[in-house]
């Protein structure tokens, strides 16, 4: 990851993920901050550096998106019809490739960077969407900040609780998703179980803010012990690896048996493969 020192912010560094050769102190004026509000407010962080973060601080209005925390929970609901592919299918394996793929499709809002608002104890978001989906949202503790969803149609159940813990670095932070997710898918009685991948936040303060999820996802099917292991790939220098992910849908047994790879924000494609990983002869890899 290419890093450049902020000279007059001692003990802190401004990364630009698309590499170039712009000044840091010249990068860290095109945040969204005003440098006297900058200043202020790392004046008042700096007390915080180490800890979790996630309720103890009041945060400035303009880090906020205009939306809560709940709504943002029923916008991951968009590529839902991916889940009633993994309904659908008699295979076990693409079962896997389907359900994934709809978790990896809620990262694309992670391109936004702004915060939605936290709500308030006992608010609730309600959605119902033409396809017959319904769901529903309530935030179910102010301190420390969870919300509960859940998602219906005639093919899954889905529920989950988002609860998050922090590491503030300074001008980033580690996020760390300690909640559950789990789907149920109806036609079989499936339940799928995810462990998604820790989140970094970058240029809180300082410079353009950008978000990293580095780490495995592991999606695994609590029926069969089938599972699925993707890599997201952490941003390197100038970009490289920015937004890629690869992995394997596994058997009980944990032999490979589908290869996937593709970028979170664009789109997957997979592949059968071999025991050794490597793609079958005869087979193509498909969008």
């Amino acid at each position: 990851m290419l890093n450049f020192s902020t000279p007059s912010i001692d003990g802190l560094e401004v990364v630009n993920p698309e590499g170039g050769t712009e000044d840091a102190e010249e990068e860290a004026k095109k945040g969204r901050w005003k440098d006297e509000e900058r200043d202020s407010y790392w004046k008042m962080m700096q007390k915080y550096v180490g800890s979790d973060i996630t309720s103890m601080v009041t945060l400035p209005v303009i880090i906020f998106e205009p939306m809560t925390m709940l709504q943002r929970m029923a916008e991951l609901m968009e590529y839902s019809y991916l889940l009633d592919m993994a309904d659908e299918t008699d295979d076990p394996y693409m079962r896997l490739v389907y359900a994934s793929s709809f978790f990896i499709s809620v990262y694309y809002a992670y391109q936004r960077t702004w915060k939605p608002f936290n709500p308030i104890l006992g608010e609730t978001y309600e959605m119902a969407n033409h396809g017959g989906m319904t769901f529903i949202a309530e935030q179910v503790s102010h301190h420390p900040p969870m919300s509960a969803g859940h998602a219906e149609n005639e093919h899954f159940t889905y529920d989950v609780t988002s609860k998050l813990k922090t590491k503030f670095l300074g001008n980033s932070a580690d996020v760390y998703p300690v909640g559950r997710t789990r789907v149920t898918l109806k036609r079989d009685g499936v339940t799928l179980d995810l462990v998604p991948p820790p989140t970094k936040i970058s240029n809180l303060i300082f410079g353009r803010t950008w978000i990293d999820s580095p780490g495995e996802m592991v999606l695994t099917n609590l029926t069969t012990g089938d599972k699925v292991v993707l890599y997201f790939q952490p941003c390197g220098w100038f970009g490289a690896g920015r937004y890629e992910v690869d992995g394997y849908v596994y058997n009980a047994a944990e032999e490979p048996k589908i290869l996937i790879t593709g970028k979170w924000n664009e789109a997957l494609s997979y592949q059968v493969c071999d025991p050794e990983g490597e793609p079958l002869p005869g087979t193509e890899m498909k969008e």
